[in-house]
């Protein structure tokens, strides 16, 4: 199945079953999260047109939010708690092995940005996934990751929905 065929069925489910929406969009949310996950799961993307369709389609906002946050948030608190177990050895490990570069990168933002790397690196694309992991093989400290986790997967939730429930919503007026 390719990104655009799971694009549409993910969102043609989300308008004919309303009452899923939370879930779907804290599951989208989750493997959007998990790092090596994240890459094959277009979440952005559908977190995006869910947002549309809740501005549209009559369904809560501020339950999608937060279930979307809570997703977020659980698979980044996995993937720190994956980097912790590892360790610093993870950086010999398959398949950090094979991209020194990248370690070397995610070591020198951790370590100029501390904590707010943690939510700085939610925003970005492709280190939305690996930074919790880097700061859990860094060695981050558990209570200031999950404060920095928690409030950034609250407000990139809010940020990824808001825009097309508003214009929707708006529009519809």
């Amino acid at each position: 199945m390719d990104i655009e065929a799971l694009r549409t069925s993910t969102l043609a489910f989300v308008e004919a079953h309303k009452a899923w929406t939370p879930l779907i969009a804290g599951g989208l949310a989750f493997c959007e999260s998990i790092a090596i996950l994240s890459l094959f799961v277009p979440a952005t993307v559908i977190l995006v047109g869910i947002g549309a369709l809740v501005g549209g389609a009559d369904i809560p906002f501020w339950p999608v939010v937060i279930a979307a946050a809570l997703g977020a948030a659980l698979g980044d608190w996995i993937s720190y708690e994956a980097g912790r177990w590892f360790g610093p050895g993870a950086k010999t490990k398959w398949p950090l092995r094979r991209y020194p570069e990248l370690m070397a990168k995610a070591e020198a933002f951790i370590g100029r940005w501390g904590i707010a790397a943690v939510a700085l690196g939610r925003f970005f694309g492709p280190a939305r996934a690996l930074v919790p992991l880097f700061a859990g093989i860094l060695g981050l400290a558990r209570l200031p990751f999950q404060l920095a986790n928690v409030a950034s997967a609250l407000v990139w939730a809010f940020v990824l929905l808001a825009p097309g429930a508003g214009l929707l919503t708006w529009l519809d007026r």
